[in-house]
């Protein structure tokens, strides 16, 4: 049906754009404060991208993106998440040059195929950051502590931070024999997924949704038993300052996240109530990235967070979300010729920075009334003829009833200190 949206997808209608511009305005807000600059890279991206710095075992590659070949014969990938595309864009653009480390923030759509739930579409839009140059276990923190600071800010309640280490080159390599080895004589119980995963990347079995996996790895070993000297004392720092800034976390041995360019921190952020998945955000420490894609070796860390499952934690948690507000004034005419005094006095409102509209629909003066509610509108300005006449208006508050008549020429700045005033 040509009038019905694609499956997993949303319109997000007028009113309710206004809890948009909350959480958008938050993200910015928090993100300028912990010194991250925005940054915005295109929607789609060549497919190899995403096969390089996802990862070829990622359920995303395997399962979810949106790829098509373009008029050029080349393979190009609507963006699943960001972190590849900014790496790519520090890449690109050498903005090492400028000085490290480099800390950016996005706000926009991913794409990804899957069965829409609650929360979950195939057009969904993320906040994230990214902080380039520092191996510094504090930066890890402080990426967390802007995510929980984020939420703390929109009044979201009863979180759980889930905390892990997933190890570095160095020490996986002995963890994923162990890990193999628990899993070999298991190999036929597990999801045909994780069967292939088990030669290419065994670690990714544990981030597997089927109860049968994650049963079997319910007692595998974890990389937290084979950490490197370097990588447990990272992770004991990270601690360290989560625990100094007040931040309670979990210590979750079986978080791996969903992506294959983790390295050492990672974390994610749980919710109740929201449905099946319980996550409404997370990332971690990706240090050999930048150069996988390209660059130079320089570490990176950052968290991706999915913002229609923020509205629903928001929205399951009673948070009273502001709507998109209608205007202040509406303009209304009774009689006839008012109606260029009236137009004038339109534009004259807008100039001064004040949301006016009026009725263009020719309605009576009861059904203006009637329409400034529905708008809604928080003042009438009433232009009569025998006022107009008189150089006079009536201004009326919709939310009280009350009504003035002022100077025509004054009635600008009348309304601009009622709007002032919270009317």
């Amino acid at each position: 049906m040509l009038t019905s949206r694609p499956r997993g997808t949303e319109d997000i209608l007028p009113e309710e754009v206004g809890r948009w511009y909350l959480l958008e305005n938050t993200a910015r807000e928090v993100s300028r404060l912990y010194g991250y600059r925005e940054i915005r890279t295109p929607i789609f991206e060549h497919t190899e991208l995403f096969n390089r710095g996802v990862g070829d075992t990622s359920d995303i590659v395997e399962k979810e993106m949106y790829t098509f070949i373009d008029r050029g014969g080349r393979s190009l990938t609507l963006r699943p998440e960001g972190t590849a595309p900014v790496v790519r864009a520090f890449v690109e653009h050498s903005l090492e040059a400028r000085g490290l480390p480099v800390k950016l923030f996005y706000l926009g759509p991913m794409f990804r195929y899957g069965r829409p739930q609650a929360g979950r579409l195939r057009q969904f839009h993320q906040f994230g950051v990214e902080a380039f140059g520092s191996r510094d276990p504090a930066l890890d923190a402080e990426v967390i502590a802007l995510a929980m600071d984020f939420y703390a800010r929109l009044g979201l309640k009863d979180l759980e931070l889930h905390l892990n280490s997933v190890g570095c080159p160095d020490c996986r390599p002995a963890h994923r024999e162990k890990l193999k080895a628990y899993l070999r004589p298991r190999l036929d119980d597990l999801c045909p997924t994780c069967q292939g995963r088990f030669e290419r990347n065994p670690l990714r079995i544990f981030d597997c949704k089927s109860p049968a996996c994650r049963e079997i790895v319910r007692g595998a070993p974890t990389v937290a038993a084979s950490l490197c000297p370097d990588c447990a004392g990272h992770f004991d720092r990270v601690q360290e300052y989560l625990k100094a800034l007040g931040i309670d976390f979990i210590l979750d041995e079986h978080l791996v996240r969903g992506l294959d360019y983790y390295t050492r921190t990672a974390f994610e952020v749980m919710v109740k109530g929201i449905g099946a998945q319980s996550s409404i955000g997370g990332g971690g420490r990706y240090d050999g990235l930048v150069a996988a894609l390209g660059g130079k070796q320089v570490p990176g860390i950052g968290f991706g967070l999915g913002l229609e499952r923020v509205l629903l934690a928001l929205e399951t948690q009673g948070r009273e979300l502001p709507p998109e507000g209608g205007v202040d004034v509406l303009v209304v005419t009774a009689g006839t010729g008012v109606d260029l005094a009236a137009f004038r006095l339109l534009a004259g409102l807008r100039a001064a920075g004040i949301r006016a509209d009026k009725d263009y629909l020719e309605r009576s003066l009861k059904g203006q009334m009637k329409y400034a509610n529905r708008y809604p509108a928080r003042m009438a300005v009433i232009l009569g003829e025998e006022e107009l006449a008189r150089g006079r208006v009536s201004v009326r508050r919709l939310d009280t009833g009350s009504q003035e008549e002022v100077p025509l020429a004054g009635v600008v700045d009348y309304c601009r200190k009622m709007k002032e005033s919270g009317c």
